[in-house]
């Protein structure tokens, strides 16, 4: 990505979902070499977590391979750059806050729903990172009290219940598969727990991605917005709303290449 924020190159890859770490990294270094110049100048990462602070280790809770793994002195090491690792929802607000939907709001939480449920939090411009740089884990709030087990232990987060693993057991088939119903009651259980996340935090903006909503839709937004608006009820909060992600599934990927580039100082809209 050049400093303008344009995706020159990408490359993809499945996850292995053997328990070897290694087996994981080397599915990364192999995507890095297709799309890496010779003059690179930094590197940045956006990844699944858990994470501890500043990513020197990464516990994805749907990537068993990575339990404490040593991301960041491993990309030290093998590219000798300078490298920041992040959350990937995290990488998406400020994907998004540079070049997507979230450019020129303040406030604003971006979300994925995929996999699992992530999100980043940007107030009054700024990344929020929290204690330990997990700030935004918004797919481990309570939307049904004693519902389905959660990875992280709880029951009735809305990673457990909306995610596409969750849709997926729920429904014994892939999540693209799910009826009208299953896709009313994931959109209305986001707006359900996103009526306290803006109330909290004084959000003018929400921004969805994720194979999951996006793959849904209209009418997963529509009823996440109803959700959220009927549950909102604050002067303040009346105007939040529900969208996509501007940047569509690569917004991940462009927040990263923005880390990267406000690790080296440029300016990338989110501080």
């Amino acid at each position: 990505m050049d400093e303008s924020g344009t995706l020159l190159r990408s490359a993809h890859c499945s996850t292995p979902r053997e328990p070897d770490p290694e087996a994981v990294y080397a599915a990364l270094t192999k995507a890095v070499a297709q799309v890496a110049p010779d003059d690179a100048q930094a590197l940045g990462v956006g990844s699944a977590g858990p994470m501890t602070v500043g990513g020197e280790t990464v516990s994805p809770l749907n990537i068993p391979g990575w339990r404490g793994f040593a991301l960041l002195a491993r990309l030290q090491e093998d590219y000798a750059l300078p490298t920041v690792v992040d959350g990937d929802a995290k990488a998406l607000a400020v994907g998004e806050g540079w070049k997507g939907a979230g450019a020129g709001v303040g406030s604003f939480l971006a979300m994925v729903v995929s996999t699992g449920v992530g999100g980043g939090l940007v107030v009054d411009g700024r990344l929020l990172d929290g204690a330990s740089g997990n700030a935004g884990h918004v797919g481990h709030v309570v939307v049904v009290p004693g519902g389905a087990l959660c990875g992280c232990g709880s029951h009735g987060c809305l990673e457990a219940e909306i995610s596409g693993t969750a849709i997926g057991r729920r429904i014994g088939g892939p999540a693209s598969g799910a009826g009208p119903d299953e896709v009313e009651r994931a959109g209305r259980l986001l707006g359900e727990g996103l009526a306290s996340v803006a109330n909290l935090l004084d959000l003018s903006r929400v921004l969805v991605g994720g194979s999951v909503a996006l793959g849904f839709g209209a009418p997963f937004f529509a009823a996440a917005n109803a959700a959220l608006h009927d549950l909102s009820r604050l002067d303040f909060t009346g105007g939040c709303e529900v969208r996509p992600v501007g940047l569509g599934p690569e917004g991940p990927l462009v927040g990263a290449g923005g880390l990267a580039w406000r690790l080296l100082g440029h300016d990338v809209g989110v501080h």
